[in-house]
C-alpha cells in the first residue's frame, strides 16, 4: 500500500510539472517555427536575384525616405518635402514591386494553370496610379506656398541631402534595369523606371535650390516642385501604358511576332503548307504563341509531331521566356498551291495531267 501511495504522488507530481511546462514548450514551438520561416524566406530571397534586388530596392528607399523629410522639415523646403514624399511613394511601390515579384515567381497551380506572371503587370499599374497620387499632392503644397510666400532656410542641408540621394538612386535604379533587361521583369524595371524619376527630380530640386542660393528668388522653390510633379505624371502615365497593356492580352510587339514568322521561314521543312491564326500575347515575362500549322495530309503522327518539337524549339531560341503550343491540321484543296513537290496528292494530280 506504501508503494501504491508513493507512486500515486510521484504520478500526481510529474503530471503538475509536465502541466505547467506545457505552455513553455508551446511557446517555444512556435518561436521555432517563426525562426525556421524567417531563415527559410531569406533562403529565398538570395536564390532568387529579382527578390534580392527588389528588397535592395526597399533598403534605399526607407533610407532615403528619412533623411529627405528630415532635410525638408529643417530647410523648410516645398521642394525636398516633395521629394521626401515621392522617396515614400518609391518605398510603398518598391514593397508592391518585392511582393509581385515573390508571387510571379512561383509556378503554375490549381487555380492558376498558367502562372502568376500577370501579378507584376498588376502591381506595375498600382505603382502608376500612387504616381498620379503623389504628382497631384506635390502641385496642391506647391500651390499654398506659393499663396502663403513662406520663405526656405538652410539651404546648405537640402543641397547636400538632395544630392547624396540622387547618387544613391541612380546606382540603385541601374541596378534594377539591368535585373529587370536580364530576367524580363515589369515589376523591376517599373521600379527602376521609377528611381530613375526620382534621380532627374531630385537634381532638379538641387539645381533649384543653388539658384535660390545664389539669386534669393523663393518663388523657385514651389515653382521647381510643380516642374517635378509634371516629370512624375509623365512617368505615370507612360508606366501606365506598359504595365497596362499585357492584362488586356494585346499581341506581342510587331518586332517580336516578326522573329516568329522568321522562325517558320528558316524551318522551311517539307510537309508545312503554311501557318495562320497566330496568336500572341505576354504575362510578366512570359510570352504566350498559338498558331494553326497546316501540313500535308499524308504525314504521320510521329512525322507532325516531329515537326511541331522543331518549330517550338527554333521560337524557344529566339524569344526568352516564351511558351508555344502549335495545332496541326491536314492540308486541303485550296493549299494545293503552296504545297511543296512530294505530296501524294500533286503526285496523283501530275499523273493524271499526263
Amino acid at each position: 500500500m506504501v508503494r501504491s501511495y508513493d507512486s500515486a504522488l510521484n504520478e500526481q507530481r510529474i503530471t503538475r510539472d509536465f502541466s505547467f511546462m506545457k505552455p513553455r514548450v508551446f511557446i517555444l514551438l512556435r518561436m521555432e517555427e517563426k525562426l525556421m520561416g524567417i531563415i527559410k524566406f531569406f533562403k529565398e530571397l538570395l536564390a532568387d536575384e529579382k527578390q534580392r534586388v527588389a528588397a535592395l530596392s526597399i533598403c534605399s528607399n526607407t533610407l532615403l525616405v528619412g533623411l529627405k523629410l528630415v532635410a525638408g522639415i529643417l530647410t523648410n523646403s516645398v521642394s525636398i518635402i516633395s521629394e521626401a514624399i515621392h522617396s515614400a511613394l518609391d518605398l510603398v511601390a518598391a514593397i508592391i514591386a518585392f511582393t509581385a515579384v515573390k508571387i510571379s515567381s512561383r509556378p503554375p497551380d490549381r487555380e492558376h494553370r498558367y502562372g502568376h506572371g500577370k501579378f507584376e503587370n498588376v502591381s506595375g499599374t498600382i505603382e502608376a496610379l500612387l504616381i498620379f497620387v503623389a504628382a497631384i499632392w506635390i502641385i496642391v503644397e506647391a500651390y499654398k506656398k506659393i499663396i502663403e510666400g513662406t520663405g526656405v532656410e538652410t539651404i546648405g542641408i537640402g543641397i547636400a541631402v538632395m544630392a547624396f540621394a540622387s547618387l544613391v538612386n541612380w546606382i540603385i535604379s541601374g541596378i534594377l534595369m539591368k535585373t529587370a533587361r536580364k530576367t524580363d521583369s515589369v515589376a523591376l524595371e517599373a521600379d527602376a523606371l521609377h528611381l530613375r524619376t526620382d534621380v532627374y527630380t531630385s537634381i532638379g530640386v538641387l539645381l533649384g535650390l543653388l539658384v535660390l542660393s545664389i539669386t534669393n528668388i523663393q518663388i523657385l522653390d514651389p515653382l521647381i516642385a510643380m516642374l517635378v510633379a509634371l516629370l512624375i505624371i509623365k512617368t505615370a502615365y507612360e508606366l501606365t501604358i506598359k504595365a497596362l497593356v499585357p492584362l488586356l492580352d494585346v499581341a506581342l510587339p510587331p518586332e517580336e511576332e516578326a522573329e516568329i514568322e522568321n522562325a517558320m521561314q528558316i524551318i522551311d521543312a517539307e510537309g508545312i503548307v503554311g501557318f495562320h491564326q497566330l496568336r500572341t500575347r505576354k504575362a510578366g515575362a512570359e510570352r504566350y504563341v498559338d498558331m494553326h500549322l497546316v501540313v500535308q495530309r499524308d504525314m504521320t503522327i510521329v512525322q507532325v509531331h516531329e515537326l511541331c518539337d522543331r518549330i517550338e524549339q527554333e521560337i524557344e531560341d529566339r524569344l526568352p521566356y516564351v511558351h508555344v503550343l502549335v495545332h496541326a491540321e491536314p492540308c486541303g484543296d485550296e493549299d494545293c498551291r503552296n504545297c511543296k513537290p512530294g505530296c501524294e496528292r500533286i503526285r496523283a494530280t501530275e499523273q493524271e495531267d499526263d
